[in-house]
């Protein structure tokens, strides 16, 4: 009855325009009554559209293949010594320099395998002499590994911390012992410097 004029043409208007069951909070300014999405969202609404269109077989196969995918970069990488792909035990400046610094030297450690089997042979032939060689031979065997594994320690250490002072070295001298106990040529990720050379 004392509606204003303005507001009777309006109103008509308003009854063709479609019922908008959008959940988005309606923006006046749009006139289709809400926002357009931006492209992000967009994009994740189109992939969840997608994934939920494969089966489960599918998504299964996907899976294997992508995971497949990744091991093989992680094999080049270990290969290779591309720090992209290398496993987190292996990712970071602090572990790059403990292995550099292992492989830099020569390490009683890495010729344990091959002494020890040598070891092996000398105690299972049935002579007393070479029966005690062998034994005499694992106890300097096993004292030298560990008086090296020490200084290995010592000095890595300090070198970490003068290289290294603000970073996070927890685990690194393990790591690196670990590293020693390996033959140079069976280490991943492969050695990236030659003996003698400063890392």
């Amino acid at each position: 009855m004392f509606r204003s004029r303005a507001k009777e043409e309006k109103a008509p208007a308003a009854d063709k325009a479609p019922v908008n069951f959008s959940k988005q909070p309606r923006d006046p300014q749009a006139p289709k009554g809400r926002p357009t999405p931006k492209r992000s969202e967009a994009q994740s609404q189109r992939r969840s559209v997608a994934n939920t269109s494969m089966t489960r077989k599918e998504a299964a196969k996907r899976q294997r293949e992508e995971r497949r995918a990744a091991l093989d970069r992680q094999r080049q990488a270990l290969a290779g010594g591309d720090e992209r792909y290398l496993p987190a035990r292996d990712k970071g400046p602090v572990r790059k320099f403990a292995r550099d610094f292992i492989d830099s030297r020569f390490n009683i450690a890495e010729f344990f395998l091959p002494m020890a089997v040598v070891i092996l042979v000398l105690s299972m032939v049935r002579v007393a002499a070479l029966q005690n060689i062998a034994l005499l031979l694992w106890l300097v065997v096993i004292v030298l590994i560990v008086l090296d594994s020490f200084v290995t320690a010592f000095r890595l250490k300090k070198r970490l911390n003068e290289r290294f002072p603000s970073d996070n070295k927890r685990g690194a001298i393990a790591y690196a012992l670990m590293r020693s106990l390996q033959m140079r040529r069976l280490r991943l990720p492969k050695p990236q410097v030659k003996r003698g050379e400063r890392p």
